[in-house]
């Protein structure tokens, strides 16, 4: 396989992953907090020579760099429900997992069984203490403060633990709107911004997400029309040298 085919082979690859991108963003666009991602290219010279001139050259290659996450905030609705939780500015709340802590700017809460703050999936929500946030059978009056102090009807219970990281980029997906650390070390945010009845949605823009899909596609189906003439282009020299000997 020649050059050509190796560079739009390199094309196709970035391509694809791109695509998978786009693809989990749309996906997520009604996912509480979430953060779209973005693929990061470049271009990766490779030293050559002009066979016919003998002059050194460079073959460009498309290298798939790596993605970044686009951390700008999303659009907060207001819901009334006592039990949303939306961050202003900076932080995450920290989720009691299995698999250790996570974090997550969903702020959409609920009371299990135990009267624990939990998400949908059951994980709780941690106070300043490390501790899960939990109301009592006979309280109904949850409110919370900016600073994020949960308070019923019986006084006080604790307050929302509100975390952030040197370098937010490099904390790891785990599913939805949830991360791990990324192996850093979480710091408490010194001044917490929370807004009870409030969630924050997605930052994910669906139609600039479609038309970058369009573009994909596009790019993709040209880079595979290059491979199948290149390929139409080396058969038929095979065919002429094959000619040429017999």
């Amino acid at each position: 396989m020649e050059n050509t085919s190796y560079i739009a082979l390199s094309r196709q690859m970035a391509l694809w992953r791109k695509m998978d991108m786009v693809a989990n963003n749309l996906a997520n666009m009604n996912t509480g907090g979430y953060k779209g991602e973005n693929a990061l290219f470049s271009e990766y010279l490779v030293p050559t020579r002009d066979t016919e001139t003998r002059l050194p050259d460079k073959l460009a290659y498309t290298q798939d760099f790596g993605s970044y996450r686009d951390l700008s905030p999303g659009p907060v609705a207001q819901t009334g429900n006592a039990l949303d939780f939306a961050i202003e500015g900076d932080g995450y709340f920290e989720i009691d997992d299995p698999a250790g802590p996570m974090y997550t700017r969903d702020g959409r809460f609920t009371l299990n069984a135990d009267g624990m703050i939990v998400t949908d999936l059951g994980q709780a929500l941690m106070d300043t203490n490390g501790r899960p946030l939990v109301v009592a059978p006979t309280e109904t009056q949850i409110s919370v403060t900016a600073d994020g102090t949960v308070s019923t009807e019986n006084g006080t219970i604790g307050k929302i633990r509100l975390m952030t990281f040197d370098d937010p980029q490099a904390m790891q997906r785990v599913s939805g709107g949830l991360y791990d650390s990324g192996g850093q070390t979480a710091r408490a945010v010194e001044t917490p911004q929370i807004r009870q009845g409030m969630v924050e949605g997605s930052n994910v823009n669906p139609m600039l997400e479609m038309t970058t899909m369009i573009d994909v596609q596009r790019a993709y189906e040209a880079t595979t029309r290059i491979l199948e003439q290149e390929n139409e282009r080396q058969q038929r020299a095979y065919d002429v040298l094959s000619g040429a000997k017999t």
